[in-house]
């Protein structure tokens, strides 16, 4: 996971535009956009991760940093 790519995501793609390319990488397809990543799993990480911001900074009225922060901290719960 790189946040340099995920910002990206989030600064230039809508909503519309990652949940396609979520749409896309989970049937194993291209997305309409480059996504970077090593590899399928690390690209729709960067997509999920960018889709989650875009809904808490909408659904909170928070900025990047905070929606990335709510992000990393669920990730975190997750893997321990």
């Amino acid at each position: 996971m790189k946040m340099p790519v995920i910002r990206h995501l989030v600064e230039t793609q809508t909503l519309d535009a990652l949940v396609a390319a979520e749409e896309a990488l989970l049937e194993e397809q291209t997305p309409a956009f480059e996504v970077e990543g090593e590899d399928e799993g690390e690209q729709l990480t960067h997509v999920f991760a960018a889709i989650f911001i875009l809904h808490h900074m909408q659904d909170h009225q928070s900025d990047f940093k905070t929606a990335l922060r709510e992000y990393t901290k669920k990730v975190r719960v997750s893997i321990s």
